[in-house]
């Protein structure tokens, strides 16, 4: 590799980055709020170009060409606690109501909305009242949308405890395969019956949230640790249009609660640590890497060993688990965000990833092969000479794999201009 000089290698990259990915939905806060200190050493190093990989929404619409046969959708209910008396009663808008009376009449409709109902055992039952609460957080997402001055000190507990109530429950049992054997393109995602409902919920808080209103300090009695860990316990679902929705809230709670955001990570460390080494199975591991891509790029220089540590020993292990394919991009943007902050982890890093290098899966083995080559793009020639050796050895073995897929794509490496 010549030894190129760091404005040298942005000019050859630059591209290369325009066609990196575009914004993602958990962006918004901004790169400093998503800081552990507020202050980036942007003149040491340059900012990065893209933003994380995001995850998608498989096989909830349909598009294009005729439409199959198919098998009809699963769906299957978490486990609430219906209430007994279901019987609601639509109460004005608020939009008539005078304004004295507002504060009082939204408080109303937030406790109108704790009432569950029955979607999966009786899908038809109490329709007039489902659409009453249905009709209700509509309105609610609207109002608070759309008004200022509308999120008092009396709405807080209110909107927390009507949010506790339709989302933190249990989750169904897994009905897809784990491991190697779950395909995101052929196991159709087991939707949640409430969704008509959990969805609206979502919304408002979400809303909420991010009302100019909002007001942390306030919020921080009611939205705390047991919260926090209550939302994560939900990347479980199955469902990917819940799990986008809990992405962008979790973004949102870590970018405005300082308090909370050492124990976010800490937790988030926990379900990777469960993941690779008790159960191989998680259904959000891909939305969970994508925050962390973007509070990585947040981290003020240099780097907290404990940041250093959570790369080492968490962000290299998770190559080895069988389902790499479904949060690959997400983790290899995580792991060059980690190199462009500091190019000593270099030879940690290649080191590790030539450690769990796949053995048997071809597959697997490309898309080391692709992460590897956005690492060698933003490698410092210093760095790149004390892994130059063990990484052409295993170049060298790729290039002559029995797998056409391998081999090709380590060849392709001789058509990146950086690296000749």
């Amino acid at each position: 590799m010549p030894n190129k000089t760091k404005k040298e290698k942005e000019t050859n990259k630059s591209s290369k980055s325009s066609s990196k990915n575009s914004s993602s939905s958990i962006g918004k806060d901004g790169t400093a709020e998503n800081s552990d200190e507020s202050q980036q050493q942007s003149n040491n190093k340059r900012p990065s170009n893209s933003t994380p990989p995001p995850t998608q929404l498989n096989k909830i619409k349909y598009s294009g060409g005729p439409q199959l046969v198919k098998k009809e959708r699963r769906q299957s209910s978490s486990r609430f606690s219906l209430t007994k008396n279901r019987e609601l009663q639509k109460l004005p808008a608020l939009k008539d109501a005078p304004a004295v009376d507002r504060e009082e009449l939204f408080m109303q409709k937030l406790r109108q909305c704790c009432v569950l109902f029955d979607f999966i055992s009786d899908p038809l039952s109490d329709l007039k009242y489902k659409e009453v609460k249905r009709a209700g957080l509509n309105e609610m997402v609207e109002y608070i949308t759309h008004n200022v001055d509308v999120v008092t000190e009396s709405i807080y507990p209110e909107a927390v405890i009507m949010f506790s109530v339709n989302v933190f429950r249990t989750l169904p049992p897994s009905s897809n395969p784990t491991g190697a054997e779950f395909d995101p393109e052929e196991d159709e995602p087991t939707l949640e019956a409430a969704w008509p409902h959990l969805q609206l919920v979502y919304e408002f808080f979400l809303r909420f949230l991010e009302s100019p209103d909002f007001t942390p300090n306030i919020a921080k009695k009611y939205i705390d640790q047991k919260f926090v860990l209550s939302l994560l316990e939900l990347f479980d679902s199955e469902d990917p249009r819940e799990r986008d929705f809990l992405k962008t809230i979790l973004h949102r709670i870590y970018g405005k609660f300082l308090g909370l955001r050492a124990y976010i990570r800490r937790q988030i460390n926990n379900i990777f640590y469960r993941f690779i080494y008790e159960t191989e199975h998680h259904n959000g591991i891909a939305e969970l890497l994508e925050i962390l891509g973007s509070i990585i790029n947040g981290f003020a220089l240099p780097l907290k060993e404990e940041h250093k540590m959570f790369l080492i020993r968490v962000l290299l292990p998770l190559h080895k688990v069988k389902s790499l394919s479904v949060y690959h991009p997400q983790l290899a943007y995580c792991v060059v965000q980690f190199l462009e902050k500091d190019s000593s982890l270099t030879e940690p890093v290649i080191m590790g990833l030539l450690k769990f290098w796949p053995k048997t899966h071809s597959p697997k083995e490309v898309m080391f092969l692709n992460e590897l080559e956005e690492i060698l793009d933003v490698i410092e020639p210093s760095e790149f000479v004390k892994v130059q050796e063990p990484l052409f050895r295993q170049l060298a073995k790729c290039v002559s794999s029995p797998h056409f897929q391998v081999a090709e794509r380590a060849l392709y490496y001789w058509n990146n201009e950086y690296i000749m």
